[in-house]
């Protein structure tokens, strides 16, 4: 019997050699980028600082696994990142605390990078890995947030997806904000939005990077917060709503768990209690509180039907209410009101509202906001005004909400105050898009998207100088809405514009190109459900 030559475990070398290459092919995950997969790489909004596409594809698998690096918040990121993953995939995406290589796995980590900041990341995708790091868990949450909006649209869906490869194009992604401040405002006192509303509106902004969700919780036509030591505010003051019909108000417990919800998806809460003017549902509450005979008001209008202060208010007027700065009882309501909101809330900043207060004598006003100043800061807290408090005592360590008027906005940066912007006829989301759509107002414009994209910060009031600027919200006032529904053709499109805004280098921001990049969106909020308006200035890709 004879014995071939170089026999090696029943594999002769003609056919080793095949076994070879079939090893090192096997080995070789590198695949040309698809054309979606470069699309969803070039249409990331907010537009990021620096990207740069290798050409090739790294692909999740029912082998991925999610690798949460040592420090403080991380392995809470890769948590999250996972159960915004499997439902679509159906894989089990195990979230690890190991050292790894990382091959065949999604890796955040933490890093010391000075050029990153607080909230910047780098996303480097490989063909066999994705990693994800930062300074800080905030910053691989928008890395993660970002991640998201590069897997196919699919991802989005809440059951699992057959036949779809989840593909990803290789490349590297720097990123970091513009402005620290970048804020969504929901008006639930004219309208009252429950919890599960209010953590859906959470999901939908933070898509998109927003750190900031400022909620205006009392107005006249309604007291949204449990204040334990007034508790007729909610309620007495918490039963209507504009249009009337039921309203509705958060126990402290309820808005503790908004809190916590907004603070997992790394946003921070600033609740708004609107004083002096805009208070006539405390009013109606608290008789005490009502302005004596003897009050010195400057009138609100001339108009013989402006509503009577104090008596339940469910119209849309403004402007014709007060608290009386003469009353001892008046100081001791809002010293309670501020003292309960600042020990539930976790965030540094208070808002006291102070905008249109239009029947309050200029002198009271000015003696409420420099109180107000002092209330808020005797409970630890930052406190925020729209821009008429510009006429108070102000300081750097108070923030003014610039909303309409340059002579505000230019008194307090003269002050030394830091200003957040939040032009009427640019953010205001409460604004028709056009004379067709029949929600919203348009009081201060009609807003179109292109509309709200095309403005700066750094220039929207001559003589501000740009290192006092926080940033941007955009602010939805509810008297239109009464949905979820609602609220989102509203919000979308234009709130990511105002996100790219926020958080865009000025340079990365031009409109034909956002457009492109806001149409390709389009597959991904039909999947998600989203009701969103659809502008004939943008060229869809639905």
């Amino acid at each position: 019997m004879s014995v071939l030559p170089f026999k090696l475990s029943g594999f002769y070398p003609v056919h080793l050699l095949t076994f070879l290459t079939l090893i090192v092919f096997s080995c070789d995950r590198s695949k040309p980028a698809s054309p979606q997969a470069k699309l969803r790489f070039e249409s990331i909004i907010p537009n990021p600082v620096s990207t740069s596409m290798s050409g090739n594809m790294f692909t999740l698998t029912d082998d991925t696994r999610i690798v949460a690096g040592a420090g403080n918040g991380v392995d809470q990121v890769a948590k999250f990142l996972a159960g915004k993953l499997r439902p679509a995939t159906g894989f089990e995406l195990p979230v690890l605390n190991e050292e790894s290589s990382g091959k065949d796995a999604v890796i955040l980590s933490l890093a010391d990078d000075k050029e990153l900041g607080e909230e910047g990341y780098e996303l480097v995708v490989s063909d066999d890995q994705i990693k994800i790091t930062a300074n800080s868990a905030v910053g691989l949450f928008w890395g993660a947030q970002t991640l998201r909006l590069l897997l196919p649209d699919e991802i989005e869906e809440k059951k699992v997806v057959a036949n779809t490869a989840w593909e990803v194009a290789t490349g590297t992604i720097r990123d970091y904000p513009r402005f620290e401040w970048r804020g969504s405002m929901l008006d639930v006192a004219r309208h009252f939005f429950g919890v599960e509303d209010i953590k859906h509106f959470i999901d939908l902004i933070s898509l998109y990077k927003i750190n900031i969700l400022h909620l205006h919780l009392s107005d006249d036509q309604g007291w949204r917060i449990e204040i334990k030591s007034w508790p007729d505010l909610t309620e007495i003051g918490g039963r209507t709503q504009v249009g009337g019909g039921d309203g509705g108000y958060y126990t402290q417990e309820q808005y503790a768990e908004i809190v916590g919800y907004a603070a997992r998806h790394f946003i921070t809460v600033v609740p708004e209690i609107d004083m002096p003017g805009h208070i006539n549902a405390a009013l109606v509450s608290y008789k005490e509180l009502n302005p004596g005979p003897s009050i010195n008001r400057e009138p609100a209008s001339a108009r013989p039907d402006r509503p009577e202060a104090g008596e339940v208010y469910t119209g849309t007027e403004v402007g014709f209410s007060t608290l009386d700065v003469k009353k001892e009882v008046t100081f001791r309501f809002i010293n309670d009101v501020l003292r309960e909101l600042a020990a539930i809330t976790p965030g540094p900043y208070l808002h006291i509202g102070g905008d249109e207060a239009a029947v309050t004598k200029k002198a009271d006003y000015i003696a409420f906001v420099n109180r107000f100043k002092d209330i808020v800061k005797a409970n630890g807290k930052k406190m925020i005004g729209w821009e008429e408090i510009a006429q108070g005592d102000l300081d750097s360590t108070i923030t003014v909400q610039h909303w309409h008027s340059q002579q505000y906005a230019r008194m307090a940066a003269d002050k030394g105050a830091r200003l957040i912007f939040s032009p009427a006829e640019k953010v205001y989301l409460d604004m028709q898009y056009d004379s067709t759509t029949k929600l919203g107002l348009h009081w201060a414009a009609y807003i179109e998207v292109d509309s709200s994209y095309m403005w700066d910060p750094a220039t929207r009031v001559p003589g501000v100088d740009a290192s006092l600027i926080l940033g941007v919200e955009a602010p939805l006032w509810s008297e239109t809405l009464v949905t979820m529904n609602d609220i989102e053709f509203l919000l979308f499109p234009r709130l990511p514009g105002v996100a790219e805004t926020g958080w865009s280098p000025r340079e990365k921001r031009d409109w034909e190109t956002y457009k492109a990049r806001l149409a390709n969106q389009s597959r991904r909020w039909n999947i998600m459900g989203i009701n969103f308006y659809k502008s004939p200035k943008v060229p869809w890709a639905y």
